[in-house]
């Protein structure tokens, strides 16, 4: 009896571990984080499930093993970052790790402010060729969309979209002189355009405060626009005037999308100079009743209180409107060298006004130095400093304004609309992108958001930042499966430590990355693992919505 007993209770411990469901195996289980899906709505616990370059499960999901597992337990889980205004185009060439983003998180580089890497005629590729600073680079490519599939195919971290750059249509058809198309040039700028959205550009851009994207009146951009609004892109602008006519400026934008029947973006949105800070509310009212109109009108903001661009910017229209070797020309003949210096429009003062890009080595001696403290080492006054250091350096030489209101900067955060960029290049804090100083929002801008604004100053909940890196910014561009974390949709996750995150990249010393995220998914490859990079290359080119596959 004894041994009929024993067998049966074998029998029956078999029995049910026969009925034990299998276990499902995924590539990578990320168990136990509080997901923060995108959306904006509370985070919840749960887990995600990768397989391939997928999401393939989220939630609680049970009966699951992974190849690969990470337990999430206090830590916080969320679709990979959108940076809306990246520089990275050339710095991918030279490093595609894409170190400086990656770490804080960002899987998608949005480039091609207002010029961008195609078109290009011979003659725009031999003088990329003649300007190119530290970094050298050949150029096999002519179309925008043959430069991205060239990062593509060369090895990137992260993946990369671009919008088209009206300075490179004027450039590639008109050249750099100031006058409005003929109507068969403005048919080839079309036409170029195009072909653009057909290769997967996300939609037009403009920077409207440089040569020669600031030759275009209105008109001529409302008809590039109306190309781009035919394949469901964006518009998107530096717009005219971020200083005393910013109303003015918003107000063409806004133009622009009601005219051209499109979506549009401020980039970058500010109020610059203390004298133009109380503008900002004005600026936000127009937008607001565009939007109430049923105008889909949007922003995006990089966290500092300061700008960076060219030194030059701050010099008469007059003797910028050639391009940077007419301003050369200009400073040689003395009477126009006077006039140049009688009438910069400095709108923050020199010493306010931080040196840190110079395409001379000599010049480099004043990186870290403001603009008055080269004045008084040189004995001259700022104005006549200012002239002859962009003589010297023989470039517009690299800068940033201090300009911008801290309480601006809490009160556009806030702003349901608005999304994040760097508006910099993502760099590795070694070899050549040492030879530079650069701002500190190309290693902070993201984690700057999520450590100091959301954290400390609890200005927007986790959850609406998290909104503001990714699904906002994945739906204005119209990106298919980017963005959210949903079962079907590409694989780019990150998991971080939201009571850690922290920028560490200071005006002093910028090349310092960020800490606190732990991994980082790129279309389904690890690329950040327990915070160090893997080299894993499995960024994409991301195509926009006119994309003809």
């Amino acid at each position: 009896m004894k041994k009929s007993r024993f067998l049966s209770l074998v029998m029956s411990v078999i029995l049910l571990a026969s009925c034990e469901p299998e276990k499902i195996q995924y590539d990578i289980l990320i168990k136990n984080g509080l997901i923060l899906d995108g959306s904006g709505k509370p985070a919840y616990t749960g887990d995600i499930a990768i397989n391939s370059d997928t999401i393939a499960a989220v939630g609680t999901i049970e009966n699951a093993i992974g190849k690969g597992e990470i337990d999430a337990t206090g830590l916080s889980i969320a679709p990979g970052f959108i940076n809306m205004l990246s520089w990275a185009n050339v710095s991918l060439l030279e490093d595609g790790r894409s170190q400086g983003d990656i770490r804080q998180g960002v899987t998608l580089e949005v480039l091609g402010e207002g010029s961008s890497m195609g078109p290009l005629s011979d003659r725009m590729k031999m003088e990329m060729k003649e300007n190119q600073g530290d970094i050298k680079y050949d150029i096999p490519w002519s179309s925008l969309g043959e430069y991205l599939n060239h990062l593509e195919n060369k090895g990137i971290s992260t993946n990369v979209a671009s919008f088209v750059g009206n300075a490179t249509l004027r450039e590639h058809v008109i050249g750099i002189e100031k006058r409005p198309p003929t109507e068969e040039e403005l048919e080839q700028m079309k036409s170029l355009l195009r072909q653009g959205m057909e290769e997967g550009a996300v939609g037009l851009s403009t920077s409207l405060i440089y040569v020669p994207s600031g030759h275009a009146e209105t008109d001529e951009i409302i008809e590039l626009a109306k190309v781009v609004a035919q394949y469901d892109g964006m518009y998107i602008s530096h717009i005219r005037d971020e200083e005393g006519k910013l109303l003015e400026a918003v107000k063409e934008l806004i133009t622009i999308s009601e005219e051209a029947k499109i979506p549009a973006e401020i980039y970058h949105f500010k109020a610059s100079g203390n004298a133009n800070w109380h503008l900002l509310d004005s600026a936000i009212t127009l937008v607001e009743n565009a939007r109430k109109k049923g105008l889909e009108i949007t922003t995006d903001m990089y966290m500092y209180n300061a700008s960076s661009t060219g030194l030059n910017v701050v010099l008469p229209a007059w003797a910028k409107e050639g391009g940077h070797s007419s301003t050369m020309k200009l400073i040689e003949s003395p009477a126009k060298r006077k006039q140049m210096m009688d009438e910069i429009d400095f709108h923050v003062p020199p010493e306010k006004i931080l040196l840190v890009g110079f395409r001379n080595k000599e010049m480099r001696k004043y990186i870290g130095k403001t603009l008055a403290e080269v004045a008084n080492e040189r004995n001259k006054s700022a104005n006549e400093t200012l002239v002859d250091l962009i003589y010297e350096d023989n470039s517009r030489i690299q800068v940033v304004y201090f300009s911008m209101s801290d309480e601006n900067i809490k009160k556009k955060l806030k702003l349901p609309y608005m999304s994040i960029c760097s508006d910099a290049g993502s760099y590795t804090n070694e070899g050549v992108f040492l030879e530079q100083s650069t701002h500190p929002r190309a290693y902070g801008s993201f984690a700057r958001l999520l450590g100091h604004f959301v954290r400390e100053e609890k200005v927007i909940p986790l959850e609406e930042a998290i909104f503001k890196l990714t699904s906002l910014p994945a739906t204005n561009l119209k990106l298919k499966k980017r963005g959210a974390l949903k079962t079907g949709y590409f694989a780019d996750v990150v998991v971080f430590d939201a009571s850690e995150i922290k920028d560490n990249a200071t005006f002093e010393k910028p090349h310092q990355y960020a800490t606190g995220m732990r991994h980082v998914f790129v279309n389904g490859g690890h690329v950040l693992k327990d915070g160090e990079h893997t080299g894993t290359s499995s960024g994409r080119f991301v195509k926009g919505p006119g994309w003809k596959n």
